[in-house]
């Protein structure tokens, strides 16, 4: 049962999970969760659902911890639908909760916060991220998790690495987890790792709107939502890195597979004449990106994330990309359909 004590940190989760929800730096449209560990039972953020609306709807799962995690011990497949956990008589909105519960039920704190953080990010899609790592966050109680598809396997893959007073996660191509025994004491960690881990971006000039919007004419694509999304097209560097493949999940349920480079010469059809589709996104070197015109907010807000990352790339690293087999299993995952679903009805 919920005591007091339950409430007030709930309330306090609720408000700092706005907080972050708003922060583009940390997390980006229904990417992110937080949860907040009551007895046996687990409140955490629901599935498609995004963390700045945490103080103005009802977005937080109850799912019950002992046979979830009885789960992950025996490597059950139930546990990569933790929809099977939650407790119906108190989910009201019927959400399905996060597909990363397993991630906050394994860690023994009582508040867990998993973030996209870019400043993470940029330093995990780096092959020395866990050398750099181990620089930056020496004397802190952290573990380095190699990449495995969000769920089960990663669950896995956490529960390997754990170790008595581990509160920092890197989860490479990922982000970031920190928890604590109270929001407050999560807060003030989170913002100690990411300020360790901060590097400045890369500086570019301002996108060509004009040649862009000349380039859209009639072809049904956009300028981004956000101006920020430009720098990766207009940045050598940065479109070279993206050029290269997919460099974490969400890009790829949410912007495709990689991102599309336009060639020399090329306007709109011709990018689609290649491509033999429409992409997501298309970058015009030099000048700038062109969403298509049905892109969700949930993609503009990648594409800007795909932006803040590699712009803090260290430009000689060697990056690791998924596989063409994890871009797979993520584009034809159950899980990720029912949160784009959510995320194209709700924006």
């Amino acid at each position: 049962m919920a005591t007091y004590a339950d409430a007030q940190e709930m309330a306090a989760l609720r408000a700092l999970s706005a907080s972050i929800g708003r922060n583009p730096n940390l997390t980006q449209a229904a990417g992110g969760n937080t949860s907040l560990k009551a007895g046996d039972t687990l409140w955490i953020k629901a599935s498609g659902t995004w963390l700045k609306d945490a103080l103005s709807e009802d977005i937080m799962v109850p799912v019950a911890m002992a046979p979830l995690l009885r789960a992950v011990e025996q490597r059950d497949s139930a546990a990569d639908q933790p929809q099977i956990f939650a407790i119906e008589t108190l989910n009201a909105r019927r959400l399905r909760p996060s597909i990363e519960t397993t991630v906050h039920a394994l860690m023994p704190q009582r508040v867990v916060l998993h973030v996209h953080c870019v400043e993470t990010i940029s330093l995990a899609v780096q092959a020395d991220c866990e050398v750099e790592a181990a620089r930056r966050l020496d004397g802190l109680k952290w573990a380095y998790v190699p990449y495995f598809r969000p769920g089960l396997p990663l669950a896995q893959g956490i529960a390997e690495r754990l170790r008595a007073g581990v509160d920092v996660l890197i989860l490479a191509n990922h982000g970031l987890v920190v928890a604590a025994d109270t929001v407050a004491e999560a807060e003030v960690l989170l913002r100690r790792v990411t300020l360790l881990l901060a590097r400045p971006a890369r500086q570019v000039a301002e996108p060509d709107v004009a040649g862009l919007a000349a380039l859209a004419g009639k072809t049904g694509y956009r300028l981004p939502a956000e101006i920020e999304a430009h720098a990766v097209a207009i940045d050598p560097e940065s479109r070279r890195m993206a050029s290269g493949g997919s460099l974490y999940p969400d890009h790829v349920i949410f912007l495709g597979r990689g991102s599309v480079v336009a060639k020399p010469g090329e306007d709109v059809p011709r990018v689609i004449e290649r491509c033999g589709t429409k992409p997501v996104a298309i970058l015009f070197p030099g000048l700038g990106v062109l969403m298509r015109g049905d892109a969700s907010a949930g993609a503009d807000a990648m594409q800007r994330c795909l932006a803040d990352v590699t712009a803090r790339i260290d430009i000689a690293a060697r990056l690791n990309y998924l596989t063409a087999a994890e871009n797979d299993e993520l584009v034809n995952w159950d899980a990720e359909k029912y949160r784009q679903k959510l995320n194209a009805a709700s924006r």
